[in-house]
């Protein structure tokens, strides 16, 4: 493998006029340029990472711990975190810990040993357990996104959950749907909680009430939807409406009712939330909720981009405000 020194040599110039062409760190005059750049592409020279980034102390590099990379709207935020590191000429390691803290100590050790310039964390309502290790390293900076809570040694980036459900339950009102059930996700989860106020604030306003029986919890995916859903047809009276707290659990439950042969939206209406990419491709197009994924993804990225080139940068909380996408999954009653 060539060396700085071998492109030195092949180009008739110093190991220091080599760096600066390759750094752009002073200027180098056109002839010995090309004779460097010439030189680099004939010995196919690549500059060592590790010992550059012990030099300037940054290695470009962004750390990224994800909680689950199998739901579709984690997935997509994760794409507009990557497009914008490329951009900003930094590349991402993505750790996937599956909320578990064995996972969450071995990836967040070998992050910092790779010597990352910035986190991103991205998870709703991440446990004690990773925030006592997240705080541990306050030196890096670090960037929340989704974390359902305040944090005083990260920025954090959330949705405004109890505003998004709001929107989905008075739409469902206005549609004339007054007996709603919810599929939600844990109920120990905080962006859960803040959804279900979200829904009794919107009936609240119309004298209406959210009673216990018209709760089912589910977990943020696909089976438990379908699950949960199974349960609703069952229920004598059957409410006209669902609310799903997020997309994967609405296309759980369409598939239950159309398994049962109840018909969306003709005999029951359903709304999710997140608008994943697939949710436009369900059956019916499913009305929900948009939380703006790629801009998140950018968002966290320019946060974390800016308290690395600025570690004495105070943190902030921002909220990202949500909006409703109406498809064909509700149905307006007489």
């Amino acid at each position: 493998m060539a060396t700085i020194k071998d492109v030195a040599a092949r180009a008739g110039v110093s190991i220091s006029t080599v760096s600066h062409v390759l750094n752009h760190t002073r200027r180098v005059s056109e002839e010995a340029t090309q004779k460097v750049v010439e030189a680099v592409a004939e010995l196919n020279y690549a500059p060592n990472s590790v010992a550059r980034s012990l030099k300037v102390n940054s290695t470009k590099t962004i750390g990224m711990l994800v909680t689950t990379s199998a739901n579709p709207f984690f997935a997509e935020v994760v794409r507009g975190v990557e497009a914008y590191c490329f951009e900003q000429g930094y590349s991402l390691i993505l750790c996937n810990t599956e909320n578990q803290p064995q996972r969450q100590r071995h990836y967040l050790k070998m992050l910092m040993e790779k010597r990352v310039d910035g986190l991103l964390v991205l998870g709703t309502d991440i446990d004690s357990t990773l925030r006592d290790m997240l705080r541990s390293h306050q030196s890096v900076p670090l960037v929340m996104l989704d974390w359902g809570t305040e944090c005083d040694f990260a920025n954090v980036i959330n949705d405004n959950a109890r505003a998004g459900a709001r929107m989905a339950a008075r739409y469902l009102l206005d549609q004339g749907h007054t007996d709603i059930a919810c599929i939600t996700g844990q109920l120990d989860k905080q962006t859960t909680q803040q959804r279900i106020d979200g829904v009794r604030d919107a009936l609240s306003e119309r004298g209406l009430t959210l009673p216990e029986q018209r709760i089912f919890e589910g977990d943020f995916e696909s089976q438990s939807g379908f699950d949960q859903m199974k349960q609703i047809l069952a229920l004598t009276p059957r409410p006209s409406a669902v609310f799903a707290f997020d997309d994967p659990m609405a296309i759980g439950a369409i598939c239950a009712a159309w398994e049962a042969g109840v018909k969306v939206p003709d005999d029951i209406s359903i709304i999710g939330y997140d608008d994943v990419e697939m949710a436009r491709f369900a059956s019916p197009p499913l009305t929900t909720i948009r939380h703006p994924k790629a801009e998140l993804g950018q968002m966290a990225v320019q946060q974390l981009v800016g308290r690395i080139r600025n570690k004495e940068q105070s943190v902030e909380s921002v909220t990202v405000q949500p909006e409703l996408i109406i498809r064909h999954s509700v149905k307006k009653l007489n």
